[in-house]
């Protein structure tokens, strides 16, 4: 018999939402457990008997299942867009539409991008006390002053407080009048790179994720996506139990 278990945990596992997000849908009257509507947060359900709906759609657990994808520059990180731009969602397929983004890229960022069906692992991933990594390379022009790595380590000022690196290195960039930016940060803020170069009086040429975590996204080509492998979501769930 499988052990109970709470429902916004249910509705993240069945990739709903986040758990956060169900917990929403729950409050706001829109989730059936065996026909009736329930509105208390931490209900217990059967996994394998109760109903579950949504909206007035059954909802069951899925497999989990993480796919990465090296998102190009000129992409959003949404499900659909009013102005017909492409979308992250263009490029993975329609099997795998029903998979949610685990934090976002910017319009013109490119790199990493995870993307589950997972809500329990992927919320923890990005809650901040948890402060998973993630690395960047960021190309600005130069030459660049030689006291912003020291500023940037201590911390600059953002309008939604402090923001800081953990790791910073120099190297040469593509052209002779661009610079090379290696820099790791721990939280993942809305635009919070593009903000801190701004802060530090840097013009970016490009920012690219290349690592979250303990995985990077090493030779995949820009549009292309792969699923992980299990020894990779392994350690993904070992970070959520660490952390």
């Amino acid at each position: 018999m499988a052990a109970d278990m709470r429902l916004q945990k249910y509705l993240a596992r069945a990739g709903v939402a986040s758990r956060r997000a169900s917990e929403a849908l729950i409050q706001d009257g829109r989730v059936r457990v065996d026909g009736e509507v329930v509105t208390v947060l931490g209900t217990k359900v059967d996994p394998q008997e109760s109903v579950v709906e949504v909206d007035g759609q059954q909802v069951q657990l899925e497999e989990s299942r993480w796919i990465m994808l090296h998102k190009p520059p000129g992409c959003l990180c949404t499900r659909s867009d009013p102005e017909g731009r492409p979308t992250v969602y263009d490029l993975i397929g329609p099997e795998q539409k029903s998979l949610f983004h685990v934090g976002r890229l910017d319009y013109m960022s490119e790199g990493m991008l995870l993307l589950t069906n997972d809500g329990t692992v992927a919320e923890q991933l990005l809650h901040p006390r948890n402060r998973v990594p993630r690395r960047y390379e960021v190309t600005v022009a130069g030459p660049i002053p030689r006291d912003v790595g020291s500023r940037l380590r201590t911390g600059v000022e953002l309008d939604d407080g402090p923001a800081w690196v953990n790791d910073f290195r120099v190297r040469p960039g593509p052209r002779p009048d661009q610079v090379l930016l290696d820099l790791s940060l721990q939280e993942g803020r809305n635009r919070e790179v593009r903000r801190m170069m701004d802060a530090v009086g840097l013009t970016i040429h490009a920012l690219k994720r290349v690592a979250f975590g303990p995985l990077e996204l090493g030779n995949l080509p820009r549009g292309s996506w792969r699923s992980l492998e299990e020894g990779e979501i392994g350690r993904l769930r070992a970070l959520n139990r660490n952390g």
